[in-house]
């Protein structure tokens, strides 16, 4: 029988057909999401992998061979594109100095080699800001294995001016921004992992993102459930049972499910060669990473036949087929209840006794509880909705003619409706909680810098290490480069005594880190920040190098808030008269200031006078508050989760409405022509999706806040909401909702042609 359903399924008629193609499409897209979303996280290890094995960290006190690479950081892109660009000067010491993975030949003086997106963008027309900052001739691209992702911009620079840096003395380069590596990588798996709430925070996004998928794909097997219907009176008629004419029916679901599983199988693959294009907040990934592991696959194949003969056998349940045609109660058993609840009850009771547990000892087996939890949650969502929207339609009457007729036609037949509208609502009760729990850790990983943008806008720095350089040279040449309103320079060093620093400059600069009131050349500060202080008169050595004494006439000084220059200075602050000529050889020149608020492009120009001093020079923008990187990944994956899922959601719930419209054409056709206005229909359409929704909504936000309330218990966090967030969530998922059903209204007219009457 099942045979004969599939065959059934494939040559039935153009209608036949037209139900098993857009099962197939439903469920393909399911599978091509599942499997997608499955391969991400063996992707994002794919990723870090291929940062790991470029890794240039300084190896101890390695002394110049011929097997030697120096290294600094490209500070002058410090802060371009977010800071998303990664940039390296190299020198080699001799001809067997390691290559970084992905490059074929090192760079020379004056040369570069660039990734595939820096180099399309440096050679656009709007990229003159990035070909000033990299004024190099480019000898090459990075290779893959260079590269975390096919959208990064990264860039290796060839200097010889490095070796010429170092602080003497200093054997591989210590803090001065340079140092020097024999090969580069020599690790293997993903260092330090994520802490256990963002691991918490991972499992938690990956069930959210995947059971809405997994709504859709039970609700896309039951497309052309009607006309299936009729065939099987057709078998009954020809001395098909009643099992028979089920298994029948499951035979014509498995070949839906079966071509599904091919469809979402060519999907993945495409998705994977469109993916290297796609690129969410500077996130990307080659198609070679996105690979879900042998296990999945697996999973997915054995598990989607099976679903789609089970949702099958279900559904005929409130069926009866007989020889001349199918019968269902006009009354039909009220849903029930008591085994709906069990679900979400079910998942406050996993995730109920994880309140106040430790999460570092918990494990994986409170990842996976957890997620247990969540997922049976969201799936009482769909689950519960069903019988909501039936008690609620139950109760309702009266309106205009479209809202009497969508109603009507709900009381009949809820469930079609409600199994379109309950991946809407799990997506949204999904990002609901989400977007709770994001919230409530965010405190953890976004952290309050104290800087005043509007009194402090930029920092940066060059060295430490030797330089000709003066504070004032620095001064007038980004000056003189523009986008600058107020500037202070200044040197920075290190003292032997205590370890306290040392701050060199006129009295104009010192005067806007500390509290001083008289100043003159020759004069010397202690700020009293609370750290170990030399006394005055103490002997010391600048830079472990210069003998020094300071003064006994060195006051003591109060610093100048933080938030008022962006960074914090202590220790000792003097003149250069001061040091009697003595110029730090391990000294870094600091720059902060603000920007010209008139000039659109101001910092732009103060990053391009900066790298034509010196590529090292590295200026960025100070911002009010810093996040934590991996946090800031995880929330980008979400992004883009989030948005392939409503994507899914929206291209499924049109296939499905188009469905509806296309096995209702006979009654629909019947209404225009006893005198129905087609926009009467339309609006019909538009209300009985409108009411679904509206359910749904409400019950998402009930259930969402609840987990997302949950969820900040278990990692230990107060419960707050962010309202306006959850309104913006229900108002986009509304809105998918509402733009799908507009978009069936075209077909409407189509369908309801007189044509439409035939039957065969």
């Amino acid at each position: 029988e099942l045979l004969l359903g599939a065959r059934l399924a494939a040559s039935g008629g153009r209608r036949a057909w037209t139900r098993t193609a857009l099962t197939a499409l439903g469920v393909g897209l399911g599978v091509a999401l599942l499997l997608l979303a499955a391969a991400v996280p063996d992707a994002d290890r794919g990723r870090q992998q291929r940062e790991l094995d470029r890794l240039d960290l300084p190896m101890g006190d390695l002394r110049p061979a011929d097997n030697t690479l120096l290294i600094a950081y490209l500070g002058v892109l410090g802060d371009y594109d977010g800071g998303e660009l990664r940039g390296r000067l190299l020198q080699p010491e001799g001809p067997r100095a390691p290559r970084p993975p992905g490059v074929a030949r090192l760079p020379g003086v004056g040369e570069m080699v660039v990734s595939p997106q820096l180099r399309e963008q440096l050679d656009a027309p709007d990229g003159r800001v990035l070909r000033e900052l990299l004024p190099y001739r480019v000898v090459g691209e990075i290779g893959d294995g260079g590269l975390a992702g096919p959208a990064e911009l990264a860039v290796y620079v060839g200097s010889d001016r490095l070796a010429a840096s170092i602080p003497s003395g200093n054997g591989y380069g210590g803090n001065s921004g340079i140092w020097r590596v024999r090969d580069f990588g020599g690790r293997t798996g993903v260092s330090g992992g994520l802490d256990p709430v963002l691991s918490l925070l991972a499992f938690v996004v990956f069930a959210a993102l995947l059971v809405p998928v997994a709504v859709f794909v039970g609700a896309a097997v039951r497309f052309g459930g009607e006309a299936r219907d009729r065939r099987l009176a057709t078998m009954r008629l020809v001395g098909a049972d009643v099992s028979m004419a089920r298994r029948i029916a499951a035979g014509e679901s498995l070949l839906g499910a079966l071509l599904g599983l091919v469809v979402g199988g060519l999907l993945f693959l495409l998705a994977g060669r469109l993916v290297e294009q796609l690129s969410v907040q500077g996130l990307s990934f080659f198609a070679g990473d996105l690979m879900p592991s042998p296990a999945f696959i697996v999973a997915v194949v054995v598990a989607v036949p099976l679903a789609a003969v089970g949702v099958t056998l279900l559904a005929l349940r409130a069926v009866t087929i007989e020889p001349l045609g199918v019968a269902r109660a006009a009354r039909p058993r009220p849903r029930r209840l008591w085994w709906r609840l069990l679900l979400p009850l079910a998942g406050i009771g996993l995730l109920q006794p994880l309140i106040g547990r430790n999460l570092a000892e918990g494990g994986d087996t409170l990842r996976y509880v957890t997620t247990a939890g969540v997922v049976l949650l969201l799936i009482g969502i769909a689950a519960l909705l069903p019988w909501l929207v039936e008690a609620v339609v139950r109760r309702l009457s009266g309106g205009g003619v479209a809202a009497q007729l969508a109603v009507r036609r709900l009381q009949l037949d809820s469930g079609t409706s409600a199994r379109v509208v309950a991946g809407i609502a799990v997506a949204v009760a999904g990002a609901i909680a989400l977007q709770t729990l994001f919230s409530g850790v965010e405190r953890t990983y976004v952290v309050d810098t104290g800087v005043n943008p509007a009194r402090a806008q930029f920092h940066g720095s060059l060295g430490p290490g030797r330089s000709a350089l003066r504070p004032e040279t620095v001064a007038r040449r980004l000056e003189e480069g523009g986008g600058v309103r107020s500037l202070a320079v200044y040197d920075q060093a290190y003292l032997s005594a205590r370890g306290a620093a040392l701050t060199v400059a006129g009295c104009d600069v010192l005067r806007q880190l500390a509290r001083i009131g008289r100043c003159r050349e020759g004069d010397v500060f202690m700020v009293d920040d609370g750290s170990p202080l030399p006394r005055p008169g103490q002997r010391t050595r600048i830079s472990n190098r210069d003998r020094w004494r300071i003064p006994a006439t060195a006051q003591t000084v109060q610093p100048r808030p933080f938030a008022d220059s962006g960074f914090g200075v202590g220790g000792v602050l003097a003149t250069p008269a001061a040091l009697h000529g003595i110029v730090p050889d391990d000294r870094q020149i600091v720059v902060s200031g603000t920007l010209d608020r008139r000039d659109p492009e101001a910092f732009e120009k103060l990053q391009i006078s900066a790298g034509a001093i010196d590529p090292r020079f590295s200026v960025a923008t100070l911002l009010s508050e810093r996040v934590d990187r991996d946090f800031a990944r995880m929330r980008r994956m979400t992004l883009g989760g989030a948005i392939a899922v409503l994507v899914l959601i929206g291209v499924s719930m049109l296939v499905g409405g188009l469905e509806q419209l296309r096995e209702r054409r006979r009654l629909l056709a019947a209404l225009v022509a006893a005198g129905t206005p087609r926009a009467t229909l339309a609006r019909s359409l538009l209300w009985q999706t409108a009411i679904p929704v509206a359910l749904g909504l409400v019950l998402a936000i009930a259930i969402g806040s609840l987990l997302g309330a949950v969820l900040l218990q278990v990692v230990s966090e107060p419960v707050s909401f962010d309202f306006g967030a959850i309104a913006a969530l229900t108002a986009l998922g509304a809105g998918v909702v509402l733009l799908v059903t507009a978009a069936t209204l075209p077909a409407l007219r189509r369908l309801t042609r007189p044509d439409g009457l035939r039957t065969e």
